[in-house]
C-alpha cells in the first residue's frame, strides 16, 4: 500500500529527514514513535502531499505523489496534531465544507457525513459551534474529515491528545475498527497507544529509521521465569537437555514451599514456544509441581530509551572520528 525509498528532506543545510526507507502494508496499523525533532511530522507531511521531498520517491497504492499527487491525496485522511477547524462554524457545516474539498456532493456526500458522525459518535453535537466543544469532542470532529471519503490511508497524529480515559479508549476502538479497510500510520508520544493498537513500531532518531519491527516481535524477550519445586541441580540438568536454553539463574529459593524461582536464557527469540513446551514436559514428567512459565516480555518505552541511546551514542562516535 505504501512505499518509500530513500526519502531526503533538508531546510538549507539542516537535514530533517535522511534516506528513510519502509513498507507498510494494506491493513497495518504502524506507529511512528520518535523524540521531538525526530523528523516524525516531516515524514507525515510528505506522505500526505503537503511538503515535498529533496529526495527519494513515495508510492501510494502504486501510484508515485510526486507525480500523481492530486490522485494519492484523494486517498488520503490526514489529522495533523493542530487540528484543523475553523471554530465558527458548526459541526455539521464543517463536515459539510470539508466534504465539498473532498469533491464529495449529492447522496454520497450525505452517507459520508453519515457514516463519519456514526463511526466519530457526534449525532448529539451536529448543531454545535464548534468553539462550543470539549477537546475530546473537537478531536473527534477532526477525525470525522480525516475519514470524510473512505481514504484507503489514514494518518494520525497524537489522535488521542488532551482525551480523558474514556474517550481515549474511543478513540482506540474507532482506529481499531477502521483498519478494517484502512492503512493507518499514527504518530504518538504515548507508548500505551502504540501497545494497544498497533501491529508495528517504527522508531525514528536524528531523521532516520533506527528500528521497524513487528511489535510482538519487538517485545519478544528472550528469557523464561520459572517457580517450580524442581531444585538447582535438577534444573542444570533439564536445561542441559534443551537445546533452546543457553543458560539458567536462580533467583530465589523459598524453604518453606520447597520452591525455587529461575531465570533461563533463550538462545534466540524465535526459540521461545518450544523451550516453554519442552521445561513444561521436563517439570511434569520429573513430578514436580509447576508454578509459574512465562516469556518475559520487553517494555516498549524501555525499547524506545535503548534505541534513542545507542543511536545517540553511534553518533558522537561518528563525530569524534
Amino acid at each position: 500500500m505504501i512505499e518509500v525509498s530513500g526519502l531526503v528532506r533538508t531546510y538549507g543545510d539542516f537535514i530533517a529527514v535522511d534516506g528513510v526507507n519502509f513498507s507498510i502494508q494494506a491493513g497495518e496499523i504502524v506507529g511512528l514513535l520518535g523524540h521531538n525533532g525526530a523528523g516524525k511530522s516531516t515524514v507525515m507531511k510528505m506522505l500526505s502531499g503537503h511538503l515535498e521531498a529533496t529526495e527519494g520517491s513515495i508510492l501510494v497504492d502504486g501510484e508515485d505523489i510526486a507525480t500523481q499527487r492530486q490522485s494519492v491525496q484523494k486517498k488520503i485522511g490526514y489529522l495533523p496534531e493542530n487540528l484543523p477547524l475553523y471554530s465558527e462554524l458548526s459541526v455539521i457545516d464543517y463536515l459539510h465544507y470539508v466534504g465539498r474539498l473532498r469533491s464529495l456532493s449529492g447522496n454520497e456526500l450525505y452517507e459520508n457525513i453519515s457514516n463519519a458522525v456514526e463511526a466519530t459518535d457526534l449525532s448529539e453535537k451536529l448543531e454545535a459551534g464548534i468553539h462550543t466543544l470539549s477537546r475530546g469532542f473537537k478531536q473527534r470532529v477532526a477525525v470525522a474529515q480525516a475519514i470524510l471519503g473512505n481514504p484507503k490511508v489514514l494518518i494520525l497524529d497524537e489522535p488521542t491528545n488532551g482525551l480523558d480515559p474514556t474517550q481515549t479508549q474511543h478513540m482506540r476502538n474507532l482506529i481499531t475498527r477502521l483498519s478494517n479497510n484502512t492503512t493507518i500510520i499514527l504518530s504518538t508520544h504515548i507508548m500505551q497507544e502504540v501497545d494497544a493498537i498497533c501491529d508495528r513500531a517504527l522508531i525514528m532518531t536524528q531523521g532516520q529509521v533506527a528500528l521497524d519491527s513487528n511489535l510482538q516481535d519487538l517485545q519478544q524477550g528472550n528469557q523464561l521465569t520459572l517457580h517450580t519445586t524442581m531444585d538447582e541441580k535438577q534444573v542444570k540438568k533439564m536445561v542441559s537437555e534443551i537445546g533452546e536454553i543457553t543458560n539458567m539463574d536462580l533467583l530465589s529459593h523459598q524453604e518453606k514451599s520447597s520452591s525455587y524461582q529461575y531465570k533461563l536464557t533463550l538462545k534466540d527469540k524465535g526459540s521461545s514456544a518450544d523451550a516453554c513446551a519442552k521445561v513444561a514436559k521436563s517439570v511434569i514428567d520429573g513430578g514436580f509441581a509447576l508454578y509459574q512459565l512465562h516469556i518475559e516480555k520487553q517494555d516498549l518505552e524501555t525499547i524506545f530509551r535503548q534505541v534513542n541511546s545507542s543511536q545517540h551514542a553511534t553518533k558522537e562516535v561518528k563525530n569524534v572520528a
